[in-house]
């Protein structure tokens, strides 16, 4: 049987998945439950200074080939999510918290915050795509992102991950610049934006009017982003977008990720899709002779 173990800067995981932010990560049952079903680490809902109730509905779509949504990054605040942080301290999975803010001093804030309650690593959200002041506003901006990088690395001991975005016109000099600032590692990627119409009212169905695109049609976009990033940068990238079984997994491994993040195949596979997914990729990694993930990583441009 193969090692499915991996490393991620400082982290050494059991196996490579782990459960991306936005699902099933808003209290510390639900993300226990996750843990319960073979997640290696989990990821929190992005969390912000104050508490934010987030968009009104319609926030959720199901779309053909994935989600659609535009949430609003609704949350309790930093200090109330605390509490969630505290039952999970004895959890020996690491527990990373995501983080969003529109400035360096808010986010060394929260991310100190976040260690504090015990975080074994932060991830800096910079690459919602329907949240002003707080997503691509930030992510875009090369020379702010590794101002906002540098500023919580010298602040906190824990590692810190960047999650980037698509839509920018250039994700590797965004993915440098994190490196620049000493980021761990980085995330690739965030949501798609994209936009459903109701042909009758002729007006767009989310409240939001746009969302983030979700779910197996983005596969593609994110393992284009890794296999660009990876080649690019000298720390490590974990792949996230459209990864629904091993094989999906396994593709990205061969981009340039040491690791994976499993969001919306939580809703089509169920909390399972953890354990599912590793067994899956053991059994491909068996029959092609692989004994270890390492050894999968970059492969596609070696």
């Amino acid at each position: 049987m193969a090692d499915l173990s991996t490393i991620i800067g400082s982290l050494r995981l059991k196996n490579p998945t782990l459960l991306a932010s936005g699902i099933m990560d808003e209290d510390a049952g639900s993300m226990q439950r996750m843990i319960d079903c073979g997640a290696s680490a989990i990821v929190t809902k992005s969390i912000g200074m104050q508490p934010r109730e987030g968009y009104a509905n319609p926030t959720v779509l199901e779309l053909e080939y994935g989600l659609l949504n535009a949430m609003g990054l609704p949350n309790p605040g930093i200090d109330q999510f605390a509490q969630e942080m505290k039952k999970l301290q004895k959890s020996k999975t690491p527990i990373i918290g995501s983080i969003y803010a529109a400035d360096a001093e808010e986010f060394v804030a929260l991310a100190s915050k976040m260690e504090q309650y015990g975080a074994a690593a932060v991830e800096l959200n910079v690459s919602c795509p329907h949240a002003k002041r707080y997503g691509l506003e930030v992510g875009c901006d090369a020379t702010l992102l590794q101002t906002i990088v540098s500023s919580v690395k010298q602040q906190v001991k824990i590692p810190v991950f960047v999650k980037l975005s698509p839509s920018v016109v250039n994700i590797v000099e965004i993915a440098q610049a994190a490196e620049k600032g000493n980021a761990d590692a980085i995330v690739a990627i965030n949501t798609v934006k994209g936009m459903k119409i109701d042909l009758e009212t002729a007006h767009p169905i989310l409240a939001n009017r746009t969302g983030g695109y979700s779910g197996k049609a983005i596969k593609p976009i994110g393992v284009r982003c890794v296999y660009d990033i990876a080649q690019n940068v000298n720390i490590p990238v974990i792949g996230v977008g459209g990864i629904t079984t091993g094989e999906d997994a396994i593709e990205y491994f061969m981009a340039g990720a040491s690791a994976v993040q499993i969001g919306s195949a939580v809703y089509y596979r169920g909390p399972d899709v953890f354990r599912h997914v590793c067994k899956e990729i053991n059994v491909w990694m068996d029959t092609h002779g692989y004994k270890k993930i390492c050894e999968l990583v970059g492969v596609a441009y070696q």
